[in-house]
């Protein structure tokens, strides 16, 4: 926040003030007192922008801690267990095992199921919902990618990094197909345990595959499957169907 110092300051109050009826202390000159009056009130005015500049950022600490600005704020751990689980098949849901966000902002598991499912709740830092569930087979591969980008390593970079790993043997991967759910929208309400503009889509991890292999296109289709990164240990058919007019 700046505070001008224009016509209508402190600060140019201060300059133009005189004060006619002041006794002049030891029988000083008017001019000396003058000066004395300007770079006291100076002194003040600085004390209260000072003053106005603390007040403004302990209100927008208050306003942080109080939850006024939502994105990034770590919801509920109750809230991100339902807002995941419903990124998994309704059958699966019970007995899955969940990943939420600690009040640090670091991902963990809150919740150890019994099934194959694995389901990372939607992270606090993006403005939208984004909840997925996978395959356990699948987590050294998602575990490597999560820590690749904690480092810095992101985007086409990190995928090459970790098909180089699996190719050698150091990351684990199934060779038999796995699947991912992707659940996304605009919003999630934990009361109602509903997403807004919901749209779902899937991912079948088959590492190495080939169109010859699978018998799929490799030319991206709505509302058909398709073989992406085909030949790559990141290889994987993509399932997404076309968004409905609600959805676009």
């Amino acid at each position: 926040m700046r505070v001008e110092e224009g016509r209508g300051s402190l600060a140019a109050w201060a300059l133009r003030t005189r004060v006619e009826q002041t006794p002049r202390a030891n029988g000083g000159s008017r001019e000396t007192e003058d000066r004395w009056l300007v770079r006291t009130r100076r002194a003040r005015y600085r004390g209260l922008v000072n003053l106005s500049r603390l007040l403004l950022f302990a209100w927008m600490l208050g306003a942080s801690g109080n939850g006024l600005g939502k994105e990034g704020a770590v919801p509920a751990v109750e809230s991100q267990i339902a807002g995941a689980l419903l990124a998994a098949p309704e059958d699966m849901r019970a007995e899955a095992t969940v990943m939420a966000y600690a009040s640090e902002g670091e991902l963990e598991v809150v919740r150890n199921g019994s099934n194959t499912l694995i389901c990372l709740a939607s992270p606090p830092t993006k403005p939208s919902f984004q909840a997925a569930c996978y395959h356990r087979d699948l987590e050294p591969f998602m575990a490597r990618g999560r820590a690749l980008r904690k480092e810095g390593v992101t985007g086409e970079e990190n995928k090459q990094q970790r098909w180089k790993e699996v190719e050698s043997g150091a990351l684990p991967m199934p060779r038999a197909p796995r699947t991912l759910h992707v659940l996304v929208g605009s919003s999630f309400d934990p009361k109602t345990k509903t997403v807004a503009d919901p749209y779902r889509r899937w991912v079948v991890y088959i590492p190495f595959a080939t169109a010859s292999s699978t018998g799929l296109s490799t030319k991206p289709s709505l509302g058909v499957p398709w073989l992406m990164h085909p030949g790559t240990a990141g290889a994987h058919i993509m399932i997404t169907p076309p968004r409905t007019k609600a959805e676009d």
